[in-house]
């Protein structure tokens, strides 16, 4: 298990392969990504690597917060998260990765918040198709309808599919196929949508329902590797 990366939704766009066809990609940036801090059986019960990812104004960061990033070295971050590894593919404090670390043709899970669309009714929330248009409803064409029973039970239960907050939620996206990586820039576009707002910050890794492919540098696509 290697760790993943965090990078910076772009946008979206569109390239053509070499007979014509149209794919729709996502283009995410990998942006000064590097170790903060590792975590170990001894010490904390179990293996991983934490991963910072942008610059952030040391004057928006709070003093405890700015003493663990001068521990290890490295410039505060806008980013910060948390990946478990297997203790062979554990890296070292300020290494930093790069998107060498995913190769062209590899499937990859991206994880992201979605965008938020306030309070929604049923029908945009939950795709319900709403009240008939005649047969004596009036004024409530887009609502959910009865919700509870009878007397018995009584209530409504939880999870009812209701009107509410929609959206700003956590969602991975499995299985998106790796099209192209640009290791200079930093960019690794994705077939398809990811989740999230543009220049919004998600995770990649490695698709766990699929197998890795041949030439996935281990135990991570490092940065300083390619440069020496």
């Amino acid at each position: 298990m290697r760790s993943g990366l965090i990078a910076q939704k772009v946008g979206m766009t569109r390239i053509f392969t070499t007979d014509g066809t149209h794919v729709p990609v996502t283009v995410l940036k990998v942006d000064t990504c590097q170790v903060v801090s590792t975590r170990s059986v001894e010490t904390d019960g179990y293996v991983a690597v934490q991963l910072g990812a942008g610059q952030a104004k040391v004057k928006n960061v709070g003093k405890p917060v700015r003493g663990h990033f001068a521990k290890a070295k490295v410039e505060p971050k806008k980013k910060v998260v948390e990946f478990r590894v297997a203790a062979e593919n554990l890296l070292d404090v300020g290494t930093e990765l790069s998107a060498a670390h995913f190769i062209v043709g590899q499937f990859v899970d991206v994880t992201g918040t979605t965008i938020g669309k306030g309070f929604a009714g049923a029908m945009k929330r939950h795709n319900f198709a709403g009240l008939e248009a005649s047969h004596g409803v009036s004024v409530t064409h887009r609502s959910h309808g009865s919700t509870g029973q009878r007397q018995d039970p009584g209530k409504v239960f939880k999870g009812k599919k209701m009107a509410g907050h929609m959206g700003d939620v956590q969602v991975t996206t499995q299985n998106l196929k790796v099209v192209s990586t640009d290791v200079d820039r930093g960019l690794i576009l994705v077939k398809g949508s990811v989740p999230g707002s543009d220049g919004s910050w998600v995770t990649i890794k490695d698709a766990v329902k699929r197998k890795l492919p041949d030439g996935v540098p281990f135990p991570a696509g490092v940065k300083a590797a390619e440069q020496g």
